[in-house]
């Protein structure tokens, strides 16, 4: 319900067509961070373990995969497009720190009015310029024409989007539309919503 990069991480996976076991751990709980060391030695989730690889950074994820098998597409199989999705996922991975600590991720929380920081509108903004002009030059329905690691990457601002409330174009609501359609959202949605946990500095409308 709250992690953006579990969500990216089960989201590139899921769109390779790598089959794989998934192992839910709870962070807060000091029993668990041991068990986390052992999957993963910087203790972040999600990490990727396949066939000897240990993998633990989201983008290092996506190029994994994409290597692994190619015929998934998350990267651009051009060599323009490619550089640009790889900048736009760098982008958010790495930026938009305003973003992420006004409007945390929280798929089971609705705050309709929700009052928005400057500085979290102008992350905003930069995301929907992104999500413009990506649109414009693959013409879509998604960031690079067909799903890929971009489409992962932003998924978890498409839910603070509705989370909050936040109003964006028709035609970028119309693509965060479709995000939330995908088979596999639909999937971590539901299991968001079957989670009893809550983190209450989380549900409070600040």
């Amino acid at each position: 319900n709250y992690s953006s990069w579990s969500l990216r991480g089960w989201l590139l996976t899921k769109f390779s067509g790598l089959e794989f076991d998934e192992i839910i751990t709870a962070a807060d709980d000091p029993s668990a961070r041991a068990e986390i060391l052992l999957l993963s030695s910087s203790i972040l989730v999600p990490c990727l373990r396949h066939e000897g690889a240990v993998v633990w950074d989201t983008l290092a994820i996506g190029e994994y995969l994409n290597d692994l098998m190619p015929e998934a597409g998350l990267l651009p199989s051009e060599r323009v497009p490619r550089a640009h999705c790889r900048s736009i996922c760098g982008e958010i991975h790495s930026g938009f720190t305003a973003l992420r600590s006004s409007l945390p991720v929280n798929i089971k929380g609705h705050f309709p009015g929700f009052k928005i920081w400057s500085r979290a509108q102008a992350d905003i903004d930069r995301v929907c310029a992104i999500w413009s002009d990506c649109l414009e030059k693959s013409g879509g329905p998604f960031l690079f024409g067909h799903r890929s690691m971009a489409d992962a990457m932003y998924a978890p601002v498409v839910t603070r989007f509705l989370t909050y409330d936040v109003q964006i174009s028709p035609s970028l609501a119309a693509y965060a539309k479709r995000v939330i359609a995908l088979p596999e959202m639909q999937e971590w949605i539901e299991a968001a919503r079957q989670e009893p946990a809550e983190i209450e500095e989380l549900e409070v409308e600040y």
